[in-house]
C-alpha cells in the first residue's frame, strides 16, 4: 500500500507515513477475542485496511498474565502504527481493558453483530469537542468529599478521563438508602435533553450523585457517552 498523501510505499495498510509525517488512517475498530484480535484501519468513511493478531491462551495464573500482558503489547503495537484519533473495541472486556492499560488513545466500545458497520454509522461522534485536560482538573464543586475512599477517586477519575467530558461535579452524600455488602459500584444515568449525565456512586447504606458536564449537544449524543463511560466502569470492576 502506498502513503495516501505522498504515495510513498507503507509496510501495512493504513501505516503512519513516516515519509511526509501524516495518518494513513483516522480510526482504528478492535474486534477482541480471547485468542485473536481483528484490527480494522478506517480513513474518513472508507476500510483503508485489516489485520491480526494471535496468540494461545495459557493456563496458570502467572503464565496467563504474563501471555495476555504480551497479546494485549501486540495488538497495542499495531494500533500505534497507525497513529490514529480514536479507537473503536468491541469483545472480550479481559482483553480490551489489557489494551486499554497499553495505549493513550480515546477509546469508545461499540455493540452489534458488526462493529465495524456500526462505527461506520456513528462517525459523526467524530464532531463533538475532545476535551484534552487531565482527569483531576475537571474534577470540581462545592463537594469535595467522595464516599468509597480511593476506590470512589478512581470512579470519578476514571470518567473524568473520557474525552468528550468537560467536568465532574461531586454532589452531596445521602447516607439512607439501602445498605449493600458488595463495596461500591458507580453507574452513569441515562442523558437529559442537554447530552449531560449524572454518576451514581453507591457504598453500603451511603449514595452520592454527581453531575457529569459532557460536549454532547443532545440527548442522543449523550447517551452514547454514557454507554462509553459505563463500559469503562465496568472494565474497571466498578460497574
Amino acid at each position: 500500500m502506498e502513503c495516501r498523501h505522498c504515495a510513498s510505499p507503507l509496510e501495512k495498510p493504513g501505516d503512519f507515513c513516516l515519509v511526509c509525517r501524516e495518518a494513513n488512517a483516522d480510526a482504528v475498530v478492535l474486534e477482541a477475542a480471547r485468542d485473536r484480535a481483528t484490527i480494522t484501519m478506517l480513513a474518513e468513511e472508507a476500510v483503508v485496511g485489516e489485520t491480526t493478531v494471535t496468540t494461545i491462551p495459557e493456563d496458570g495464573d502467572e503464565t496467563a498474565v504474563i501471555e495476555l500482558r504480551n497479546f494485549a503489547g501486540g495488538i497495542a503495537d499495531e494500533v500505534r502504527r497507525k497513529r490514529p484519533e480514536e479507537v473503536y473495541v468491541a469483545g472480550v472486556r479481559e482483553v480490551v481493558r489489557a489494551v486499554r492499560g497499553e495505549l493513550h488513545y480515546p477509546f469508545y466500545r461499540v455493540d452489534g453483530d458488526d462493529p465495524v458497520d456500526t462505527v461506520l454509522e456513528r462517525r459523526g461522534d467524530r464532531a463533538l469537542d475532545v476535551v484534552d485536560v487531565p482527569p483531576v482538573e475537571k474534577i470540581g464543586g462545592s463537594h469535595t468529599t467522595l464516599i468509597g475512599g480511593r476506590t470512589g477517586m478512581r470512579a470519578i477519575q476514571t470518567v473524568a478521563g473520557h474525552p468528550h467530558v468537560k467536568k465532574v461535579i461531586p454532589g452531596p452524600i445521602d447516607a439512607g438508602g439501602k445498605g449493600s455488602q458488595s463495596g461500591l459500584r458507580a453507574k452513569v444515568t441515562r442523558a437529559d435533553d442537554g447530552g449531560n449525565v449524572r454518576l451514581l456512586l453507591r457504598d453500603g447504606s451511603s449514595v452520592q450523585e454527581n453531575r457529569i458536564v459532557t460536549t454532547a449537544r443532545d440527548r442522543e449524543t449523550g447517551e452514547r457517552i454514557r454507554e462509553d463511560l459505563n463500559d469503562v466502569l465496568a472494565e474497571e470492576g466498578l460497574y
